[in-house]
């Protein structure tokens, strides 16, 4: 199975996304969102895609290598972004996609 194959890949981005989507929900509740805008957004197009990746290597998609790769670029930017920030949501944020971009970056070579 192909998701099988991948799983800890698979499950790296499910853990991201969802790291990601708390992220947001909880810098829209900070003080001073404008200085969270950068966060917030690239929170949302990393769940998005990480969502994405983990459903072409269920399918076996023979694109999931080619998105991986994409994913592991968003990961890292968002969580370099969330480094940045010494919320404690931001920096689990950070921990999760450094990990999925990690295992993307195997899956995809």
């Amino acid at each position: 199975m192909a998701h099988e194959i991948h799983q800890a890949c698979v499950d790296a981005c499910n853990t991201c996304a969802d790291a990601c989507d708390h992220c947001a929900a909880a810098c829209l509740q900070e003080p001073d969102i404008k200085m969270m805008a950068r966060c917030i957004a690239l929170d949302m197009d990393c769940a998005a895609i990480c969502r994405m990746a983990a459903g072409y290597m269920a399918r076996g998609s023979e694109f999931a290598k080619c998105l991986c790769q994409l994913c592991a670029e968003v990961c890292q930017a968002c969580g370099d972004e969330c480094a940045k920030h010494q919320q404690e949501h931001c920096q689990a944020c950070a921990k999760a996609c450094q990990q999925c971009a990690d295992e993307c970056r195997r899956m995809a070579s």
